[in-house]
């Protein structure tokens, strides 16, 4: 969710046995509770603000902690609201930075996503030690990203030092017949080993990234990784929205799950 330019694709072979793996939940929130009430402060933080350069992608967004933006639905869900205020907007990024940090597993949650042109929701995960390391050495992983004027495709990333920003290990699906990703749920997810992340949709695998895939590069996947989730509104990769998106606008998160291998 850094820096977007021209999105390049490398699709390469990955292993669909690491998808099949025998996996021990060790880490979940399925977002029960009363509606209108904030995700559990036990296992999410707030990223606030519109941030320096628009969380450096020049995002339109101002992040809050407001329920307005950030709040359970009473049945199950989280809701991550943008909302069109005056001439800006409001939205929700939330974070599970100094609560939680995994080191490989499938990460996955069940999310619908909203449809608009300059709408970009997003759950990924940055490196534990992206304060000291800065980014893009603490590494990033793209689970899950979209734009609006590409309703039907999912991408999935990583970024590091010498591979980020508009250079990031990438690949997409696109579901079939045109299908819109806001109709339904759709599982996002990666199964990350030691020297492998491979990306899944619906528990389809469509892309493996690994050392091999960053020749003469630092791979930066070995470690603890904390959890994240946002709905940004325009920035360098959507660009802004037009009079045809209809605020507001809800990303909806039924579960977000982490496995270990056993």
């Amino acid at each position: 969710m850094c820096l977007r330019g021209a999105i390049c694709a490398l699709l390469i072979l990955f292993s669909p046995a690491l998808a099949q793996a025998d996996w021990k939940l060790v880490w979940a929130d399925e977002f029960d509770g009363p509606a209108n009430h904030p995700p559990d402060p036990s296992k999410w933080g707030y990223d606030l603000g519109h941030g320096r350069n628009g969380w450096g992608n020049q995002e339109l967004e101002n992040y809050t902690n407001s329920v307005q933006n950030v709040f359970l639905d009473g049945t199950g869900h989280l809701v991550i609201r943008a909302l069109k205020d005056g001439e800006g907007y409001t939205s929700g990024r939330i974070k599970t930075l100094g609560k939680f940090a995994a080191t490989y597993g499938k990460i996955e949650a069940r999310i619908k996503i909203p449809y608009g042109t300059g709408v970009w929701p997003a759950f990924w995960m940055l490196g534990a030690d992206i304060e000291t390391a800065g980014w893009p050495n603490c590494g990033e992983i793209d689970i899950m990203e979209n734009i609006g004027r590409e309703p039907s495709t999912v991408h999935g990333s990583v970024h590091g030092p010498g591979y980020s920003g508009a250079h990031p290990i990438t690949g997409t699906y696109s579901l079939p017949k045109g299908r819109s990703l806001s109709d339904d749920f759709h599982v996002f997810a990666v199964v990350w080993t030691e020297g492998s992340i491979q990306f899944l949709i619906d528990d389809e695998p469509y892309e493996e990234a690994t050392p091999a895939s960053v020749p003469g590069k630092r791979w930066v996947f070995d470690k603890p990784f904390f959890l994240l989730m946002n709905l940004a509104i325009g920035g360098n990769w959507p660009g802004p929205p037009d009079t045809s998106t209809k605020f507001p606008l809800e990303m909806i998160v039924d579960y977000v799950r982490v496995y270990q291998a056993q």
